[in-house]
């Protein structure tokens, strides 16, 4: 066994996963869909928290004491001066039945190859 490939292609695996949150939380930025006030809530306290990367799992947190709230209720008529596609559940068309379910796997696996050189 190639035992310096295996460490390159683990290297790459956790540099593309964490490379892919990256560019979810750049591309809910870009698709204006977060609520948008003052810009802190996807600006400042938005981010990607890496602790876990080796084994396999970063997260996008969004650290406020009313994201949620904000997240859970797409029923609230939000500002869209700024964002606007501005709306509750800014994720679903990225989980596994919206129209954007493909976009972190796609990204993963094009930066897998880059990083892994395959």
């Amino acid at each position: 066994m190639n035992m310096g490939r295996i460490k390159q292609l683990s290297k790459a695996a956790i540099l593309a996963l964490e490379q892919t949150a990256e560019a979810l939380h750049t591309e809910v930025i870009q698709a204006q869909t977060m609520p948008f006030k003052t810009g802190n809530l996807q600006n400042e306290s938005t981010f990607i928290d890496y602790h876990n990367a080796k084994d396999g799992n970063v997260i996008l947190v969004t650290n406020t004491p009313y994201a949620r709230r904000l997240y859970y209720h797409p029923e609230y008529q939000y500002h869209k001066d700024e964002n606007p596609n501005a709306g509750g559940e800014w994720y679903k068309d990225y989980l596994e039945k919206g129209g954007k379910a493909d976009f972190a796997k796609e990204i993963f696996k094009r930066l897998y190859k880059q990083e892994g050189d395959v």
